[in-house]
């Protein structure tokens, strides 16, 4: 579980970007983060990964408070953590079973036949066939490319896995598997996911705890189910912009 306490964040112009936003990340769901673009919703991921330092409340990972750790206990928080990148960011000059092992290499003590062992395991996991094993990324789709990438986030079976735009450059089919990888994933091995996203087929299939952020206050938060009921124009506006989810929560009204 994460915890986000009264957390502030001003940059430099004097531009307040996060207004005192309380909230709970929790363990073994899907949490996302949604709002229009600008509304603050990266710098507040940025900020519990510790990549913008904030002005004040608390950032706490199972109640250890993120500001009060020592350099020893911030690199050992950094193996706790999974990151899913936008764009995949795998090395290209990897095969994607090296890609999966890179973690391991930088961050374990496990030997290199254990390495190539989890990575195995977490390439089968992500539904992946050996004999793309020893590809290069630029050997495989979009999609797989997407597989290889959250398979090296789990490789150091990680407490937290931040997504960035998991589905981004996705066709809807290929988003639609992904999304449900991650899902399976987060409560299979019980990790706090954390998604920050601008798909609104995400939000509806996968969206287990949704934080909606408008113009740096946390506006409402709530699960899939939840959204279907609130009074919010803004909230609507960004959800339920297209036509066919507007006849979808007409149905379930």
């Amino acid at each position: 579980m994460i915890e986000v306490k009264n957390v502030n964040k001003t940059f430099d112009d004097g531009y307040q970007v996060l207004k005192n936003i309380s909230t709970v990340f929790e363990t073994g769901k899907t949490n996302m983060i949604i709002g229009q673009s600008g509304s603050g919703k990266s710098v507040l991921v940025k900020s519990i990964i510790g990549l913008h330092k904030i002005d004040s409340g608390r950032i706490e990972y199972d109640g250890r408070n993120l500001a009060e750790m020592r350099m020893s206990d911030i690199r050992l928080l950094r193996r706790e953590v999974g990151m899913l990148f936008q764009g995949s960011a795998l090395f290209d000059s990897l095969t994607v079973l090296e890609n999966v092992m890179y973690p391991l290499e930088m961050f374990s003590d496990k030997t290199p036949a254990e390495m190539q062992d989890r990575a195995r395991f977490c390439l089968q996991h992500v539904n992946l066939e050996e004999k793309s094993f020893g590809l290069m990324p630029s050997e495989i789709s979009g999609g797989m490319q997407k597989r290889v990438a959250i398979a090296r986030a789990i490789a150091l079976q990680p407490k937290y896995l931040f997504c960035d735009e998991p589905n981004s450059g996705l066709d809807p089919k290929t988003s639609l598997v992904i999304d449900h990888l991650i899902h399976e994933i987060t409560q299979k091995f019980d990790i706090t996911t954390i998604i920050n996203s601008h798909d609104m087929n995400s939000v509806m299939e996968i969206g287990d705890n949704i934080i909606f952020i408008e113009k740096g206050v946390k506006s409402w938060q709530g699960s899939k189910e939840d959204i279907f009921h609130v009074d919010s124009q803004s909230l609507n506006d960004l959800v339920f912009a297209s036509e066919l989810f507007k006849q979808v929560r007409r149905a379930n009204q």
